[in-house]
């Protein structure tokens, strides 16, 4: 009961600020790591090349210091705290929250605040555009900060989470389509995608599940093919047609409008604080549906357990 025990305990502390004042938080540990690469593999020729060494060296290494705190004699304790660190439910409903919060006082309040969670430019939105970029955000690093690390400890453990994290912390950091990192950055993007191609349709699923709204899922494969991201647009698409919201859209990078295509372009394009928090409402309930889903596998884990002892024998009188 690792996992369900480290959803309640991030969901109940989120990121204690006592703590990480005192101690480097884990995914800055591993930003430390990828930028230390970064500065001392990208440059010159074979960039690709090294970049690949890189993510693999990242990966060996989140592998084997999972292993060996898995390993430990603690009952699981450590493997739970660390699982809890590495999950974000708190976090996230937190920053969006401080949005909705900042936009009631003024759009230049929000307009810093959401500053704080996307990574376009920010500096001309509109109230509806703030809204919009709040609850965009919301959706994806819903999957991204909750199902996708609770997907990886399932299947790998917590060498799979770890291994994870870092993955998407690299992609954060040097996956980009910029001069210096469109080479090196290449095989950090391109396993970050593959990491999260599971877990984004999932996170769509449990969103319309926990919600009671399945009757949308015909509509999210199309919607979610209509964005930029082969993975970000399926949470957004799930999340849309509940808030009847047009999500995505028009949007600035380095101050040039581009024009991306709408995910639910039928939906209201007027978005404002209440539709934050409606959206606030849809992370909680998924993270319900979510940790339901979790109990339910360590469930069966221990039946099946159960029910091969029994049939060889082993364990019993």
């Amino acid at each position: 009961m690792i996992l369900p025990v480290a959803m309640i305990l991030d969901a109940i502390f989120g990121e204690p600020e006592w703590l990480w004042t005192r101690v480097k938080h884990p995914t800055i540990v591993m930003g430390v790591a990828v930028d230390t690469l970064d500065d001392r593999l990208n440059r010159g020729g074979m960039r690709r090349s090294k970049g690949i060494l890189a993510i693999a060296l990242l990966v060996v290494i989140a592998f084997v210091l999972g292993w060996i705190i898995a390993a430990l004699p603690d009952f699981g304790l450590l493997e739970i705290i660390v699982v809890a660190v590495l999950l974000a439910q708190k976090s996230l409903v937190e920053h969006v929250r401080a949005v909705a919060t900042a936009l009631r006082e003024s759009p230049e309040a929000g307009r810093i605040a959401v500053a704080r969670i996307v990574g376009r430019d920010t500096s001309d939105m509109d109230k509806d555009q703030i809204a919009r970029a709040a609850i965009e955000s919301a959706a994806e690093n819903l999957s991204d900060g909750i199902v996708a690390p609770a997907f990886w400890f399932v299947v790998g453990g917590l060498p799979g989470i770890l291994i994870y994290k870092v993955v998407n912390t690299a992609d954060s950091m040097i996956g980009y389509r910029t001069p210096r990192h469109e080479d090196f950055g290449w095989a950090a993007a391109r396993l970050d995608d593959v990491m999260n191609w599971v877990p984004a349709r999932l996170t769509a699923l449990l969103i319309l599940a926990s919600n009671f709204a399945l009757r949308h899922w015909h509509r999210v494969p199309n919607d979610a093919r209509q964005h930029r991201s082969p993975n970000a647009g399926w949470p957004e698409a799930a999340i849309a047609p509940l808030l009847d919201l047009a999500l995505a859209g028009p949007r600035s990078y380095g101050s040039r409008m581009q024009d991306f295509p709408w995910v639910n372009p039928t939906g209201r394009k007027q978005a404002d604080e209440d539709d934050i928090d409606a959206a606030i409402a849809v992370l909680w309930r998924t993270w319900f549906g979510a940790l339901l889903l979790v109990v339910m596998i360590e469930l069966f884990k221990v039946a099946l357990r159960f029910a091969t002892m029994t049939l060889t024998g082993t364990g019993l009188p």
